[in-house]
């Protein structure tokens, strides 16, 4: 997606496919360092801040050089986070 009125778009569609409220699990992977995944929680609770960072789930990657980190928010309704991962500097996907 490149500008606003796409991601505006993407919202509109998610809101139509998905059934809110919803708990929404959001996947984020980058190197495995030191505060990698509370950066996440970091960020997480300032967009969502009833987001409990005690139900972040992780997962190395099978040579331990990337890890995964599942955090779950709950949504009753779809709204933007943009650009909200591209900012960190860990993350890889």
């Amino acid at each position: 997606m490149s500008g606003p009125g796409e991601l505006g778009a993407a919202f509109d569609r998610l809101e139509r496919l998905l059934e809110f409220p919803v708990d929404f699990p959001l996947k984020v992977m980058g190197r495995r360092v030191d505060g990698f995944a509370q950066s996440i929680a970091a960020t997480v609770a300032g967009h969502v801040p009833e987001f409990d960072p005690a139900t972040m789930e992780f997962r190395a990657s099978s040579r331990g050089n990337y890890l995964s980190v599942t955090v779950t928010v709950h949504r009753s309704r779809a709204s933007s986070s943009s650009g909200c991962t591209a900012r960190w500097p860990r993350t890889r996907w």
